[in-house]
């Protein structure tokens, strides 16, 4: 299917990527509110995406796909600038620092969304981790990123804007037990990232990223 998507949804509308969808709750709120957008949830596990599919299938939502497979192969299913934004909903932060590398805001992801993201295109993280919030502003700082939106308390806001008004399945349990959930969405340095090049200080990055 590589470079073949818009062939699949029968249209060449602006493609949306959830990247470690789960259950593809922030796939099908995205596709509700923009029908003349196409989006598709990423992840591995089956079962999980099943139910998203389902729920797609149920509201005929044409304009929502479901693939399975792990994130690090996304050169194998879009060719470049195939894709017009990502969204990274409440992924695992990976709170070890020996596993940072697995972060999906780590610059080792951000070469690869560099690959398949169209010029301009959007990176957007939803967490209610701390500890990824303040290690992804760092990351933006030291990769040349541009910061678009930063909100340290989504639902602290005097608005909450309908796109960051979805929940997921996830983001329901942690507001119930009291989390801060935070936005950040920023675009992609035009070079390629290096990024085993790239110098992070994972001991001090609360305070490189900065508090609010």
């Amino acid at each position: 299917m590589q470079g073949k998507w818009a062939e699949h949804f029968g249209n060449r509308n602006p493609l949306t990527l959830e990247l470690a969808c789960g259950k593809g709750d922030y796939t099908l709120g995205l596709a509700r509110l923009f029908p003349e957008r196409n989006f598709m949830g990423v992840d591995l596990k089956g079962n999980r995406i099943w139910r998203g599919a389902k729920t797609a299938l149920a509201e005929k939502l044409g304009n929502v796909a479901f693939l399975r497979t792990q994130i690090d192969k996304l050169t194998d299913y879009f060719t470049p600038e195939e894709v017009a934004e990502i969204w990274i909903t409440f992924p695992d932060p990976f709170l070890r620092n020996s596993r940072a590398r697995k972060r999906l805001t780590h610059p080792r992801f951000l070469s690869l969304y560099q690959q398949v993201l169209a010029k301009g295109g959007t990176v957007n993280l939803k967490t209610d981790s701390a500890e990824l919030y303040h290690f992804t502003r760092m990351v933006i700082a030291v990769t040349g990123c541009t910061l678009l939106e930063d909100i340290p308390d989504v639902y602290a806001q005097p608005e909450v804007s309908p796109l960051l008004r979805i929940q997921t399945f996830y983001e329901g349990m942690h507001l119930a037990d009291g989390r801060t959930i935070r936005f950040l969405k920023f675009v992609l340095p035009a070079a390629l990232i290096d990024w085993k090049a790239v110098k992070l200080d994972l001991e001090n990055e609360e305070a490189a990223g900065g508090e609010h």
